[in-house]
């Protein structure tokens, strides 16, 4: 399988995309992700099957960010939480893409849709963890400019992103 995807990477069909430990500040080794470098590409690779838009837009976002110059990385953040008996574990929160370009980084967090409160606290979760001074933001399907939460997270509509090449900074 491993062939397969650096030979896909090779004919840049598609790109493997590194886990960053946010707190540790170091890569780890696997998983990974793989984002195609044209969707119309992953849609008939897979015979037109799984066509969730989900994976689709966190896609066109990633190629977005590509585009725009940015590395991009996989955030994973840990921490130590109790479950319902009361027992410490260990809990991976991840963050969609840390888009790095010089000494601009932003942590963005790819959600279809956030249809109440429940969902956008599983969403910031990660961004809760981090403890750090980045931007966050939440890239929706639904049309809507740029808003500042309490948090100082930035909700916006997937294209607003798209179309404004400065909506990163907005």
């Amino acid at each position: 399988m491993d062939k397969y995807i650096r030979l896909m990477e090779d004919a840049f069909m598609l790109s493997r995309v590194k886990q960053y430990n946010v707190k540790g500040r170091k890569y780890i080794g696997t998983p990974y992700k793989i984002y195609f470098e044209d969707v119309g590409l992953r849609n008939a690779h897979l015979n037109f099957r799984q066509i969730e838009p989900t994976h689709i837009m966190e896609n066109v976002i990633y190629n977005e960010l590509r585009y725009r110059g940015y590395h991009i990385d996989v955030g994973i953040v840990e921490s130590r939480e109790r479950d319902r008996v009361g027992k410490e574990i260990r809990v991976r929160h991840e963050i969609d893409f840390i888009a790095t370009l010089g000494s601009k980084k932003y942590y963005i967090q790819s959600a279809y849709a956030i249809p109440d409160r429940e969902k956008y606290k599983q969403e910031t979760a990660s961004f809760d963890k981090t403890a750090d001074s980045f931007k966050k933001i939440i890239i929706i399907e639904k049309s809507m400019k740029p808003q500042r939460d309490e948090k100082g997270y930035v909700t916006i509509g997937v294209k607003e992103f798209l179309l404004d090449k400065e909506s990163l900074d907005a």
